[in-house]
């Protein structure tokens, strides 16, 4: 088969890999259960961990005992023949973290008495600064959602609280119909690690989630009951079908306000609009702790690279005004 190179082409790739076995996929089964009930992972974390183990053992197809057999020199192999097909050295170090977590859960469990993945170190990552859009380009894409349409308005709640409160992704389209306080103008939001932080609305965040509760959301159910999952959270922003919008849907929103908007929709995701919120928040001011509060961060070393987004915008400032810049 010839070298993979471009994403479509990996995606080809892995689909002509052979079926998951059914004893591979017991025991993915049983650590994804056991790293969230332990851990609390969320679904999307739990996903990517899925694709990531699902994937070595389609390619292995039972070789060897599978995962459970998986050695050093049989890792080494696909880690090899990812290289060659051209995975990202930051999509190699999730791999190795999805590794670590699996074999430390067998280890634990008594079925391996090794760490394939123990001594392997992650590749070497560039410092990747998080993009942030323009304080402008925010006000054009969150003006973008046709408001007089009941999916507009919704659309422009979702934008409006996503910039306001700082939210993840899946924070946003996981976020339940109970989580808001308009009275007090608050956000109860569960992030990583299920932990718990209450956020601010903001006046204009407010304003246009009380009119997509009071207008939108309505005229989307009609005298139809919202079905609850099986954790009775009924979520806070609707499809017609009344499922909830998936992150996949959110992300071709973003894109499609980004256009008309006249922002490249190549620089712009829907965690750009969190990005952006960490950062113009640190260029008016606000204190770094605070704003690891608002963030949910659990280190404020990750907060902390925010600092350099401000920091490089303090610089092209001067370099641009400065006399001597």
């Amino acid at each position: 088969m010839s070298d993979a190179t471009t994403p479509a082409l990996r995606r080809q790739l892995v689909q002509h890999l052979p079926e998951l076995r059914d004893d591979d996929n017991v025991r993915i089964q049983r650590f994804l259960d056991s790293a969230w009930a332990e851990h609390g992972l969320v679904r999307a974390s739990l996903d990517s961990y899925r694709r990531d183990l699902e994937g070595l053992a389609r390619w292995r197809d039972g070789a060897a005992g599978g995962l459970a057999g998986l050695d050093r020199a049989g890792l080494f192999d696909y880690l090899a023949w990812r290289s060659r097909h051209g995975w990202s050295p930051r999509s190699t170090a999730r791999l190795l973290s999805a590794l670590r977590a699996f074999f430390a859960d067998a280890v634990r469990r008594g079925e391996r008495s090794d760490d394939p993945s123990a001594l392997l170190d992650p590749p070497k990552l560039p410092r990747l600064l998080p993009k942030a859009l323009a304080e402008s380009q925010i006000d054009a894409l969150l003006a973008s959602p046709d408001i007089d349409t009941p999916l507009g308005l919704r659309d422009r709640a979702m934008l409006e609280l996503m910039y306001a409160a700082g939210l993840r992704v899946s924070e946003l389209v996981n976020l339940p119909a109970n989580a808001v306080n308009l009275r007090q103008g608050v956000l109860r939001v569960t992030g990583k690690g299920s932990k718990e932080r209450l956020v601010p609305l903001g006046e204009e965040s407010q304003h246009w989630l009380e009119r997509y509760l009071a207008e939108s959301r309505p005229q989307l159910t009609g005298k139809r009951n919202v079905p609850t999952p099986q954790d009775g959270a009924v979520p806070m922003f609707l499809e017609p079908s009344l499922h909830p919008v998936s992150r996949q849907q959110f992300w071709g929103l973003v894109k499609k306000y980004a256009v008309l908007a006249g922002i490249d929709p190549a620089r712009i995701s829907p965690h750009g609009l969190r990005h952006s919120f960490a950062t113009h928040l640190l260029n008016r001011g606000a204190d770094l702790r605070a704003l690891q509060m608002l963030l949910g961060h659990s280190s404020l070393s990750t907060t902390q690279i925010y600092t350099l987004v401000a920091r490089e915008h303090l610089q092209k400032l001067h370099a641009k005004h400065h006399p001597r810049g």
